[in-house]
């Protein structure tokens, strides 16, 4: 996906986040996030060992000794705060964190979460998302809603490794918003230029209508 597609996607799903909330923060997509938020006071903790993470720095202003988990340069807000990697995953294993942004490369119907293991890559782990897919209060997953061979991500069953079962509450992708509910999956809203008809062929789980479905233009 191209820039403008992820800080679509990124938008969107800050639009879940309300004030007051600390909020984990994935890689990749997960990490724009804060630079859509508006006035809104949100704290986004790292499994490094930081809590206030603010938007990313312009080209030029990055510090070298401030990164997130994953290492790239980040910002903070005033009143933010540092910690050993001990106490953010205590944090996060105390049920302290109200939302997560992860990344995903197969999300089922039942709501369980693959988003670790690339096909043909060497990689170094699960990471911290283990922890936060089963501990956190809201787990949303951000992606593509096909991958790179046009299969679709979003299965009955899925054939990666999982990184926690019955997770997932809200799937946000570059064609749909799908809600995880116990009748299975549920689409509410559909971004332009897409359809229904062009979600649902791309989507291998079945799909329930909301009642008002919505188009993001």
């Amino acid at each position: 996906m191209d820039l403008g597609v992820r800080e679509r996607i990124a938008k969107r799903a800050a639009q879940e986040l309300a004030d007051g909330m600390i909020v984990n923060l994935g890689i990749g997509i997960p990490s724009l996030i804060p630079n859509f938020l508006g006035n809104r006071r949100i704290l986004f903790q790292a499994e490094n060992g930081v809590l206030g993470i603010g938007k990313s720095p312009a080209k030029g202003e990055e510090d070298a000794n401030l990164c997130n988990a994953a290492g790239y340069p980040v910002t903070v807000v005033s009143g933010a705060s540092y910690f050993d990697s001990a106490t953010a995953f205590a944090m996060i294993r105390k049920g302290l964190i109200d939302v997560t942004v992860l990344g995903g490369l197969q999300v089922s119907e039942q709501g369980d979460l693959a988003n670790w293991m690339v096909p043909g890559k060497r990689v170094p782990g699960v990471g911290g998302g283990m922890e936060l897919a089963q501990k956190t209060k809201k787990v949303i997953v951000v992606m593509s809603h096909v991958n790179k061979d046009g299969e679709p991500k979003i299965v009955p069953t899925c054939s990666l490794p999982l990184t926690a079962r019955r997770c997932v509450d809200l799937i946000i992708t570059d064609r749909a918003v799908i809600e995880v509910t116990n009748e299975g999956l549920l689409l509410t809203e559909v971004m332009a230029p897409h359809d229904v008809a062009d979600v649902v062929f791309h989507t291998a789980a079945p799909l329930r209508m909301a009642g008002t479905l919505k188009r993001i233009e």
